[in-house]
């Protein structure tokens, strides 16, 4: 077995995910929220809201569309869903749908209920809802269920390369 930089065994130490290595990369200001997951919860998204006491409208959550047979990401706050036709628009595209959860968790490095927009294995094309704006910072998943990361959202369209565009829809 090859032997690890001290530097890389440390990061594995200290737990941190592909996201968070993004983050420390690129200088990045960012918080890491971590709290206990609940394997029964409904709604991935509106756990961390709540177990974090942050408003849903300021939690995002990182979907996997496919449109026109490009796997897409979209980055929508919990209390609203993803609009596909306006995702599609906003990425050039005609049509989108959801993608298969096992496409979608093989491309990015990530399962379900813990895919960040951040340290993907793939970069994928990407729409951050433009309600994001309304806020200094915003969570999305650090990369594994019961971790977030909070960041401004300026940052997180700069590190994905994010599109910024009206996605989601049933937001008060």
């Amino acid at each position: 077995m090859a032997k690890q930089p001290k530097k890389q065994q440390k990061k594995q130490a200290t737990g941190a995910t592909p996201a968070i290595v993004a983050l420390e990369k690129a200088g990045t200001a960012f918080s890491v929220h971590a709290y206990e997951h609940d394997p029964a919860a409904a709604s991935y998204g509106e756990e961390a809201a709540e177990a974090l006491g942050v408003d849903a409208g300021r939690v995002f959550k990182t979907l996997v569309a496919d449109v026109d047979g490009t796997l897409t990401v979209a980055v929508v706050p919990v209390a609203g869903s993803l609009d596909l036709k306006a995702l599609a628009a906003a990425v050039g595209g005609k049509r989108a749908a959801m993608a298969d959860p096992a496409a979608a968790e093989r491309t990015t490095g990530y399962v379900r209920g813990g895919i960040s927009p951040l340290g993907q294995r793939k970069r994928l094309p990407t729409a951050l809802d433009a309600s994001a704006r309304s806020h200094a910072t915003i969570c999305v998943s650090a990369g594994r269920r019961g971790l977030e990361v909070e960041l401004s959202p300026g940052d997180l369209a700069l590190l994905t390369g994010a599109v910024v565009a009206p996605i989601a829809r049933g937001l008060d």
